[in-house]
C-alpha cells in the first residue's frame, strides 16, 4: 500500500538567506528550500531576505524548525540591518500562524534576552538569482561559508544532531570534524 505524505511550507527570515538556506538544507525531512525574499501584509509588505522551507511534518516538526531558526540567527538583536533581514516566521494560513505564535512563545524561555522574532502572514515570494541558489552546497568550503555557515552547522550538530543530514554534508565534502 502506497501512502502519500503531505508536505508543509513555512517562511523564515532573520539573516542572510545564504546562511539560512544552508542551515535548513542540512536538515532531514526538508524537501526543498527556496532562497529569496518574502513579503508579508500591512507594515511588513516590503520584501526581506528569507527562505521558504518545504518540509515533511512526519519527519521534522514545525516546532523543531522554529526552534532551529531562533537559535541560528540573531533572534534577540534588533540591529541596524533588520529592514533587510527581518527576524520573522511567515505563516501560510491561520492555523499555521496560531501554531507558530504558540511555538515562538514556548521557545522564548531558551533565551536570556527578549526574542524579537515575529510571526507574519506570508504574502509573496521572489526567488534569488539562479547562480546564487544552493549557495552553501555548491561550494561549502569557500571562506564565506566557513566563516558564517559552518558555526551554525556546528551548533546544529551539538543541539539537533538527530535532525542533521550528516550524509548530505559529507557527500558535499564537508568534514564534520572541521565544523
Amino acid at each position: 500500500m502506497h501512502t502519500t505524505t503531505t508536505l508543509n511550507t513555512i517562511g523564515l527570515g532573520g539573516g542572510c538567506h545564504w546562511c539560512t538556506e544552508g542551515v535548513f538544507s542540512s536538515l532531514i525531512g526538508i524537501a526543498t528550500v527556496n532562497q529569496g525574499w518574502i513579503a508579508s501584509i500591512g507594515d511588513n509588505a516590503q520584501f526581506s531576505e528569507a527562505i521558504e522551507v518545504v518540509f515533511d511534518p512526519t519527519v521534522i516538526s514545525l516546532s523543531t524548525l522554529i526552534e532551529t531558526h531562533l537559535h541560528t540567527h540573531a533572534s534577540t538583536s534588533n540591529h541596524s540591518m533588520r529592514g533587510k533581514y527581518r527576524s520573522a516566521i511567515y505563516a501560510y494560513d491561520e492555523v499555521q500562524y496560531n501554531q507558530a505564535v504558540n511555538i515562538l512563545d514556548a521557545c522564548r524561555a531558551d533565551f536570556e534576552q527578549p526574542v524579537i522574532t515575529q510571526v507574519y502572514f506570508f504574502k509573496d515570494f521572489k526567488a534569488n538569482k539562479t547562480e546564487l541558489i544552493d549557495y552553501f552546497y555548491t561550494a561549502p568550503n569557500r571562506p564565506f561559508c566557513q566563516r558564517y555557515i559552518h558555526p551554525k552547522l556546528t551548533f546544529l550538530l551539538a543541539r539537533f544532531s538527530h535532525y542533521v543530514d550528516t550524509h548530505k554534508l559529507t557527500e558535499s565534502g564537508v568534514e564534520l570534524t572541521s565544523i
